[in-house]
């Protein structure tokens, strides 16, 4: 017999009612009751109510210890009587009488309680972390993170994917976010990085042979933090498949997030299968591309409605002459909500930077008119254009935005998610997730107006590589992807770019002359001359499919040690200052900025 226990906190039932037993765990509550003491043992399994009476000689001894102590028992199981039976736990139909008692660990003051989930800073939260990790949600996210993971790596064996190791010491990309480097103490002036994915390595994967591979991957971004995202690192689901196309991609992630999400979460799914909507369409329909289809509200475009004579709301008219669109939203039967919510939409919408939104309701089912302060600029018939245009009808309402296609869909976009919630439309029991496909290959950079990749700089072009018009880049689409759910993101994929020469190609058009391609992806484009398969992949983050599944906003919640909004951790003390030794073995010195 384990002489620290002989069950643990979770497992004893009224058929060990009689049992001598032994166990050990945190003291997560005490209530004294003058001659009998109540005590909460706590383990990761769960808690077993624990009795002693003033009688026992250990009494006072167990009244003095502190919250969190450490502590071991032995004692007899016992029944509880039916008015204190506890129904929130397994075990609240028994409890053991204490016999005697071990402390095992001290414990100290404690910064923060344990035994609740009330809020507290992330300061204190992140520099005990050790501390936070024993709280009851944060600790059953954290054990849920790990079910979720060992799932889906059973499931991917399931589909016929081996799982391989890429390596963590890299060179530097050229594209993407800010590499973490790693100084070379054998080659000196020279650096690793850390991976920012294993997107190379598992391309050369395939090149190798291997025909499905996947991994949970370590990967490294010196990025900032946000919500959806953790500074530093994070985990993603990396997979890569040969001989495939786009739609053999989806019909796994599909399959995989089905079952994942079904298993693990009593929300519902929208649809087993993923609705496939364009980057084109997306941005018009959402203002986004990461669209939360719970959100029932869409987006119209009416800028031809404005330019028209039969409407004279000159604003509007003005700045559609200097290049600017029109786009509304429109509200179902809120004709009977008050002028505050109007008034308080378009305040906001300032309140954001915009001009703000106007608006009117359309009335008079026989007459069609429009009640609010731009309704008296349009003839019955834009109204009646609009709701054909909108599919509004009588009763319903209308927000406009006018503004450069840029800022015009970033105002939409919020608009969107800020008058669903003031509706309450959302659901907050489902999951939406959908595909955003038809990416462009290149975009025009808002401040230096150059081509770049939009994307993945690996991806293929869509359409007959033989016709592909490479002096109109912007018009080329790429066989790339996201998917997208409740308005997460949790993946970008790509069908990838297999053929050195297209390769060659698609970097001269953003100023990769040959030679640099050949020096920045040695590895890769040297591979892809001695025979590639076509292939691609995606790699959904570990970490926000967590979250959603957690029910948590934020990813912090979800990860065992992360770092605080400065890429710090608190509780190890890093980054933290080497000293001058180590320094001179990896031929180094510092120069700290001022």
């Amino acid at each position: 017999m384990n002489k620290y226990r002989t069950h643990n906190c979770n497992e004893l039932r009224k058929k060990n009612v009689g049992n001598k037993v032994i166990l050990s765990g945190w003291i997560n509550k005490k209530r004294d009751h003058g001659n009998l003491l109540f005590i909460d043992l706590r383990d990761n399994y769960g808690i077993t109510q624990c009795i002693i009476d003033k009688e026992n000689t250990s009494f006072e001894s167990l009244e003095k210890t502190q919250l969190e102590t450490v502590i071991k028992i032995e004692g007899d199981v016992i029944d509880r009587s039916k008015d204190t039976v506890n129904k929130e736990i397994d075990t609240g139909e028994i409890e053991v009488s204490i016999k005697n008692f071990k402390v095992l660990g001290t414990c100290k003051e404690l910064p923060l309680p344990v035994f609740s989930d009330q809020e507290y800073s992330e300061e204190i939260r992140l520099r005990y972390r050790f501390l936070d990790l024993r709280r009851k949600k944060i600790h059953e996210n954290i054990i849920l993170r790990s079910k979720v993971i060992s799932f889906i790596r059973n499931e991917m064996n399931n589909l016929g994917f081996l799982e391989y190791q890429t390596p963590i010491l890299t060179s530097s990309s050229p594209e993407g976010a800010r590499d973490f480097l790693v100084p070379s103490r054998l080659n000196p002036g020279k650096f690793y990085a850390l991976p920012q994915a294993p997107q190379q390595f598992k391309q050369l994967v395939m090149v190798s042979g291997f025909d499905k591979y996947f991994q949970i991957a370590p990967c490294f971004r010196d990025e900032d933090a946000r919500a959806d995202r953790s500074p530093g690192e994070f985990y993603q689901l990396d997979l890569e498949m040969s001989f495939v196309e786009q739609e053999d991609i989806f019909n796994v992630i599909e399959a995989l997030f089905v079952k994942t999400f079904k298993k693990f979460s009593s929300k519902k799914l929208v649809s087993n299968k993923f609705p496939r909507i364009s980057y084109k369409e997306s941005l018009l329909k959402y203002g986004t591309d990461k669209p939360d289809l719970r959100n029932p509200l869409i987006i119209h475009e009416v800028t031809e409605i404005f330019s028209r004579e039969d409407v004279s709301f000159d604003i509007f008219k003005k700045l559609i002459k200097s290049g600017c669109n029109v786009r509304c939203i429109v509200t179902k039967n809120t004709k009977d909500k008050p002028r505050s919510f109007f008034d308080g939409i378009d305040k906001w919408a300032k309140d954001q930077g915009s001009s703000g939104m106007a608006y009117f309701t359309l009335e008079n089912e026989r007459e069609i008119t429009a009640n609010g302060p731009i309704g008296k600029f349009f003839s019955r018939e834009s109204l009646k254009d609009i709701m054909k245009k909108t599919g509004a009808k009588v009763g319903d309402s209308i927000f406009f935005a006018c503004n450069k296609k840029e800022e015009l869909e970033k105002i939409t976009s919020l608009a969107r998610t800020k008058i669903a919630n003031e509706l309450k439309l959302i659901s907050e029991n489902t999951f939406a997730f959908c595909w955003i496909v038809d990416y462009p290959m290149f975009e025009k950079d808002s401040l230096t107006n150059e081509i770049k990749f939009s994307h993945n700089p690996f991806s293929m072009p869509q359409g007959n590589i033989d016709d592909l018009n490479f002096n109109e880049p912007l018009d080329i689409l790429a066989y790339q992807y996201d998917i997208v759910c409740n308005g997460i993101e949790l993946s970008s994929g790509a069908i990838r770019n297999h053929i050195p020469e297209l390769m060659y190609k698609l970097f001269s058009i953003v100023g990769y002359q040959k030679k640099e391609v050949d020096q920045k992806f040695s590895g890769m484009i040297n591979a892809l001359s001695y025979g590639a398969p076509p292939h691609g992949g995606i790699a959904p983050g570990i970490d926000r499919i967590v979250m959603l599944l957690a029910n948590e906003k934020n990813i912090r919640e979800v990860t065992m040690f992360p770092m605080n909004q400065n890429a710090e951790d608190l509780m190890m003390n890093a980054p933290s200052v080497v000293n001058e030794e180590q320094l001179k073995e990896l031929n180094l010195t510092l120069k700290i900025k001022k």
